[in-house]
């Protein structure tokens, strides 16, 4: 079994180091592949985090591809160009593909006006600055780690927000972890898909705190994707 685990793209690879270093002990092969900075992309934001990616998962055999946050709405794009390459897909704690419409529709009102009062030279503050004081220090409690994950920041072009996704359709097993209340609506919409679900009452970055259930929540929805009835 391959898994490819998929950061989201205001963070980086960091975030999923731990889990994947679970999973390779457990047996399947795990990596953690970064997605090209976003400040170094053009106006087709989605067509080049596709293709790296795409570029990527062609280097091995098909992949269940496990998509954090962000990344969720990425993987239509990456699916279109892999051609074959992905065996499944598990979105974990992610908002789901929104074809024709940008993150800052999908997003409450109120977080897109906060974040768009905070530009600086068309960039939105880095991700740690999204939280409120202390949040984030209650979240990952231990310093190195949180200052590892804060390294990889930086501030994030407001045009990313506002691409809209490609009108593409994602044909692949699909399965959904949630982490966090902020993605029960998320895990809703998957149930009533007819997707397997796992719910773990944790929180958004819970692969760093929590590493070995998440490991294990993925690799058992990983296994019922593979298995013939899908």
């Amino acid at each position: 079994m391959r898994l490819v685990l998929l950061h989201s793209p205001l963070l980086g690879p960091l975030s999923w180091r731990r889990v994947a270093e679970i999973l390779r002990e457990k047996g399947p092969q795990a990596e953690t592949p970064a997605w090209p900075r976003l400040s170094t992309l053009g106006a087709d934001g989605y067509a080049a985090l596709a293709s790296s990616m795409a570029a990527t998962l062609a280097g091995g055999p098909p992949a269940i591809v496990v998509a954090h946050s962000g990344a969720g709405a990425l993987i239509p794009s990456v699916a279109a160009l892999a051609k074959g390459a992905l065996a499944g897909v598990i979105y974990c704690d992610a908002i789901l593909p929104h074809p024709g419409q940008s993150w800052f529709d999908t997003a409450p009102p109120n977080l897109a006006g906060q974040l768009l009062a905070g530009a600086v030279q068309d960039a939105l503050p880095s991700w740690d600055r999204w939280w409120p004081p202390g949040a984030l220090e209650r979240l990952i409690p231990d310093a190195d780690v949180r200052t590892a994950l804060i390294a990889e920041l930086e501030p994030i072009p407001v045009g990313y927000f506002e691409e809209l996704a490609p009108e593409l359709e994602l044909d692949a097993a699909t399965a959904y972890l949630q982490l966090s209340g902020a993605y029960a609506e998320e895990a809703g919409i998957a149930g009533r898909k007819g997707w397997p679900v796992v719910r773990l009452p944790l929180h958004h970055l819970a692969m760093l705190t929590h590493a070995e259930a998440v490991a294990g929540a993925i690799l058992s929805l990983a296994e019922r994707l593979e298995a013939p009835h899908g």
